[in-house]
């Protein structure tokens, strides 16, 4: 049995290799309820729910990650390092950049740029550009095409500023071609990259940071059911 971690303790509970990673540990209880069979939680410490269960026979765990690259990509290397997981797929929300993006939109991070400092811990002689997985990305978007399901892929923004004081770094971001703006998805790429394992980012848009368009609380909890049904599948393949 594997020990547990200072973050994770599954007391037994086995946890799969696909995991989904929305932010918010009540998603991850929505997933496990509404989604899955046969659900056991595998993780409470610090009120950070994970649950393992079954999508169509396959086992399939979800996680939240709280907010931010550090909090993500803290659970996304105890996952993989510590309990084996080989793929993640973070499930989350994102703040639209691009005129064409709507509300409940689908955006995919095939990249995710980021202002943040956490790829300087790699000591590498460059800046490091973090990718999806082409395997899983590939994956969701023929299970896009078989619901129907229009997506938008790109390059996403990791940002580890949520109020910034600088009231034109959006724009700047924007005119990049950058699709939208989250705050997790680099350091899970990365830290998926340095593994060796899979990671693929898949975002409902619940806001847009120039119309001034939002969603609830309570939607962004259980309203983003499209993403949800898009991964599932392949994360149970």
């Amino acid at each position: 049995m594997t020990s547990p971690t200072p973050h994770i303790n599954p007391n037994g509970v086995p946890i799969a290799e696909p995991v989904l990673l929305p932010g918010d540990p009540l998603r991850a209880q929505f997933i496990a309820e509404n989604y899955l069979t046969n659900v056991q939680q595998f993780n409470g410490v610090r009120n950070m729910l994970g649950f393992t269960g079954e999508f169509k026979g396959q086992q399939v765990s979800v996680m939240g990650t709280g907010m931010g690259i550090p909090s993500a990509s803290l659970y996304a290397w105890e996952l993989i390092h510590v309990f084996g997981v080989k793929r993640l797929i973070r499930i989350g929300s994102c703040g639209g950049l691009q005129p064409d993006l709507n509300l409940f939109d689908i955006v995919v991070a095939s990249a995710s740029s980021t202002d943040s400092n956490f790829m300087n811990q790699y000591n590498l002689p460059g800046t490091f550009a973090p990718t999806a997985s082409w395997s899983l990305l590939s994956a969701v978007a023929q299970e896009a095409n078989r619901q129907g399901v229009k997506l938008n892929v790109g390059n996403v923004l990791s940002s580890d500023v949520f109020y910034n004081f600088d009231s034109t770094a959006h724009q700047r971001w924007a005119d990049m071609g950058v699709l939208a703006v989250e705050m997790e998805s680099a350091g899970i790429y990365a830290t998926a990259a340095q593994a060796g394992a899979e990671a693929l980012a898949v975002f409902t848009v619940s806001d847009h940071i120039f119309n001034g368009q939002e969603t609830t609380s309570q939607q962004r909890e259980t309203a983003f059911t499209t993403m949800m049904e898009l991964v599932l599948p392949v994360a149970a393949s």
